[in-house]
């Protein structure tokens, strides 16, 4: 039973020590914008060169730009973050497929495990951003929206860029989801869905205007 016991332990260590790298390296943050997006958009794609901008726009202003680390619309915005005098950070996972850590980041972390990844992302974040993306984004989304929800992190801005791609999701929010009382008319004021980088990133910033 011993034996069986160890492999266990071992993985217990294993979390333990990415905790610990992950708030070691990231503590000196003050406050950043977590940004999500999918690995698959290339760069000569509109939505690639939106993620530039926003990184850019972000880091300008001193913001911590912080990613999945990956390629696709996390290169993009660590891309434009990167030589700005916000840091550039990406949490890179390991993955079968598509996650290979862009060369954009001031900071590069690595993570085994998505549990103790996705709190890193929450931790030192006073913003979200997702740009068009699958299966991640959306779990990312859901995420931060059920923890601002359930009042387990302060409210902060949950901005989704591109109208086009995000209303669909928002539709069915509203027509379904609502409908069925599975969430209050309120819960829909938690995120806000903008066309541009522009907006997204004077949302931010009139928000960490206000908590200084």
């Amino acid at each position: 039973m011993l034996d069986v016991k160890m492999p266990e332990a071992w993985r217990v260590l294993r979390i333990q020590s990415e905790l610990v790298d992950g708030i070691e390296r990231l503590v000196p943050l003050s406050g950043a914008v977590t940004v999500f997006g999918g690995a698959r958009f290339t760069e000569d794609s509109p939505e690639y060169q939106q993620g530039v901008k926003l990184g850019e726009l972000l880091a300008a202003e001193g913001v911590p730009v912080i990613t999945g680390g990956g390629p696709g619309l996390m290169e993009a915005c660590n891309r434009g973050a990167f030589d700005q005098p916000g840091t550039s950070i990406g949490l890179n996972i390991e993955l079968p497929f598509e996650q290979t850590a862009n060369p954009y980041q001031d900071i590069s972390l690595n993570f085994r495990y998505f549990f103790v990844r996705k709190f890193m992302f929450v931790k030192h974040a006073v913003g979200f951003v997702g740009l068009p993306g699958g299966y991640g984004t959306l779990d990312e989304l859901f995420e931060a929206l059920t923890l601002v929800q359930t009042q387990k992190v302060r409210r902060f801005p949950i901005v989704l860029v591109g109208k086009r791609y995000w209303t669909g999701l928002y539709d069915w929010l509203v027509n379904t989801v609502l409908e069925r009382n599975c969430i209050d008319a309120s819960d829909l004021d938690l995120f806000h869905i903008v066309d541009t980088v522009e907006e997204t990133a004077d949302l931010i910033m009139k928000y960490m205007r206000t908590r200084e």
